[in-house]
């Protein structure tokens, strides 16, 4: 692990210690974010990693301030000098923009100057690997797919909750998010699987055709 997840993985401990299940989900997620960092550039995956383990701290009752655990954590964080990539990931995960125009703290979270991730760049994949990496672990930590994981969240948090009112548009963003990642971490798959050594028997029916 490096030093930045490292540092990560300590604070987010040391916050979310009297929070059994807040700290069995994340540190599920900073699992899998681990299974994402492959399809990213090595520079980003201490960056993915790290935010990971602190995509959650803003429910800890000694940051809580607007009671939106995005905005919170990550105003903890740029209070406290940690990298702007990381606060960013951390204000914004998961599509937390949807949620925060439903919670009127749309003009407070734009306050962090995140900018939007390009389409089809190095800072998307990012975005879309811890969003994938949230959205694929259960509130105790347990292995759920999108479309359970959303289920569930809207039954814990209510249909007159911000997050079922912004739901028309943030499960669009994060199945697709979802749908990138896989794709990237199959492309990341294929690419490293070793060719047939010289001389090597074929896989039967290969360079064949039927007659």
């Amino acid at each position: 692990m490096t030093g930045l997840a490292a540092r990560a993985q300590q604070l987010a401990g040391s916050l979310l210690v009297d929070d059994p299940q807040r700290w069995a989900h994340t540190r599920a997620v900073a699992a899998r974010a681990a299974e994402a960092a492959g399809s990213l550039p090595p520079a980003q995956r201490p960056v993915l990693l790290a935010a990971a383990w602190l995509h959650d701290i803003g429910y800890a009752p000694a940051l809580r301030d607007t009671g939106f655990h995005p905005l919170d954590g990550a105003r903890h964080l740029r209070a406290h000098g940690w990298p702007h990539a990381v606060v960013c990931l951390v204000a914004h995960h998961s599509g937390a923009d949807h949620v925060a125009r439903a919670r009127g703290l749309a003009a407070q979270l734009a306050e962090l100057r995140c900018a939007e991730p390009a389409p089809g760049s190095d800072a998307e994949a990012l975005s879309d690997a811890l969003a994938w990496a949230d959205q694929t672990v259960g509130p105790r930590g347990e292995p759920l797919s999108l479309s359970e994981r959303l289920a569930d969240m809207l039954d814990r948090h209510g249909p007159d909750s911000p997050n079922a009112r912004s739901h028309a548009t943030r499960e669009p963003y994060l199945r697709a998010a979802v749908a990138r990642t896989e794709q990237r971490r199959r492309a990341t798959l294929l690419s490293v699987v070793p060719a047939p050594a010289p001389g090597a028997p074929r896989p039967a029916g290969a360079g064949t055709r039927g007659g």
